[in-house]
């Protein structure tokens, strides 16, 4: 099996990435092991990634509670 040969990044496709994740914070969220499996399987299972589907929640989420404060 050939080794795979880890590339370094150019200068430009450093200040790139920088320039794009400037846009973004983290939030973290303490959850068991346990936990963490079951919504990374729930998110494969749905064809999207652990973020994708964190994120399609809580923006549903806020849809919801929105309509239900209007009623």
């Amino acid at each position: 099996m050939a080794d795979k040969v880890k590339r370094v990044k150019t200068d430009a496709e450093i200040r790139a990435q920088k320039k794009y994740m400037e846009k973004f914070c983290e939030v973290k969220v303490r959850m068991t092991t346990e936990r963490r499996a079951e919504v990374q399987e729930h998110a494969a299972n749905m064809g999207e990634s652990t973020t994708a589907f964190i994120n399609r929640a809580i923006d549903e989420t806020i849809l919801r509670d929105s309509l239900s404060d209007k009623e």
